[in-house]
């Protein structure tokens, strides 16, 4: 019989340490469940905060599997972990949610496009290829976004091919080449899935990203969308959650076509950008409803209670090293601001430092705050 969150011995463990699992890590608080990390970084941000730290590779099956063997249930706040230790534990009896053969099939954007075909649900166009050479194959399908099968992730590891003259800069290893979409926003909707089998998703988000690093730099909730989108919007994600079987909860990212068609980009098995608002904006937040799903708990209200925004907060080009933020007391003294510097030490270009959630009685409201403050607030180096 497995053991209840609630006993005294009951152990969660989480690979990865990094701002998703210090934020997941305020919520099992209020459970008062015990979580254990596992990084390769001494210095990540769960480091100090959580009842047990374990330094290491979460690519590394032994180190997985030592991690593992002793806890009740495993989670990720990171998908590129070690699948075989994972599927050893889940064996041995070790709860493993998101389940290690869903993991398998994110990790791989190549597995998460046939995936969707074959379930119907709606994607982009694409091709699969092994190597740079077979582009000069594929002239025809541009323009498209090359994408790494493995290893991408915060917009690494996609490349923009608009032409010929573009393939030598693609990567040479397995992609998924993508059919540029004509999209007029970019969405996003967590579902939530728990043990049970019950169900619900967030609210639709629009998310605008960062043209060269291809990182979300805004979101607003809600979407400035028709409510015949928003329902479809969710449809397609818990249509994607459901067929999945996954527990958990699940970024669903969706391009949102000029014509009104919405397509499925692709997932994330975890807290994503997409949630950050929830903390502040929403009845539950992404964290708490991730732990519901895992834990086999009731799921919680994912209704959005105010108009917000969320400002991602990145290194300035050009500065590397001990991190120094300007304009925080300023930010502070305007209502509805709230800001989560997420404990990195170091700085550098891009590099996701914290978010700002910004909450007002209007969406355009929370819109004009939210481009004052990414103006205001900088992340540079001492």
């Amino acid at each position: 019989m497995s053991k209840s969150p609630y006993h005294k011995d009951f152990k969660l463990g989480v690979l990865g340490g990094g701002q998703l699992g210090r934020m997941m890590q305020q919520e099992a608080v209020n459970l008062d469940i015990k979580l254990a990390c596992l990084d390769p970084n001494e210095n990540a941000p769960c480091a100090k905060l959580v009842p047990e730290f374990v330094t290491g590779s979460f690519n590394d099956e032994e180190t997985v599997y030592n991690f593992g063997k002793n806890k009740d249930l495993i989670t990720v706040e990171i998908e590129h972990v070690s699948i075989p230790a994972l599927k050893r534990l889940q064996a041995e009896g070790v709860k493993v949610y998101p389940q290690p053969e869903l993991l398998e099939i994110v990790q791989d954007k190549g597995l998460q496009k046939d995936f969707y075909r074959k379930n119907g649900i709606p994607t982009a166009e694409y091709r699969l290829i092994e190597s740079k050479a077979e582009l000069a194959e594929h002239v025809d399908f541009l323009p498209f976004a090359q994408k790494l099968r493995k290893g991408g992730y915060d917009g690494k590891g996609v490349q923009i091919i608009r032409s010929e003259a573009d393939f030598e800069k693609a990567f040479d290893a397995p992609c998924v080449l993508e059919k540029f979409v004509p999209f007029e926003k970019e969405l996003a909707v967590i579902a939530a899935r728990n043990e049970k089998g019950e169900t619900n998703g967030f609210p639709a988000v629009e998310l605008e990203f960062n043209p060269e690093a291809n990182l979300v730099e805004l979101l607003f909730a809600p979407a400035e969308i028709s409510e015949a989108i928003e329902l479809e919007a969710r449809k397609i994600a818990m249509q994607t959650i459901e067929a999945f079987g996954f527990v958990g909860i699940l970024a669903v990212e969706l391009f949102l076509n000029k014509d009104g068609e919405i397509l499925v980009n692709e997932v994330a098995p975890r807290p994503h950008n997409s949630g950050h608002h929830t903390i502040e904006a929403n009845v539950t937040s992404q964290y708490a409803q991730h732990l519901r799903c895992i834990l086999g708990l009731p799921l919680g209200d994912p209704k959005l209670q105010i108009p917000a925004a969320m400002v991602n907060l990145l290194g300035e080009e050009g500065f590397t090293g001990p991190v120094r933020y300007e304009g925080l007391e300023e930010a502070l003294a305007e209502s509805g601001v709230y800001i989560h510097l997420y404990g990195k030490s170091d700085t550098k270009p891009f590099r996701k430092m914290g978010h700002v959630t910004i909450t007002a009685s209007t969406s355009e409201e929370a819109r004009n705050l939210a481009h004052r403050i990414k103006d205001l607030i900088k992340v540079k180096s001492e």
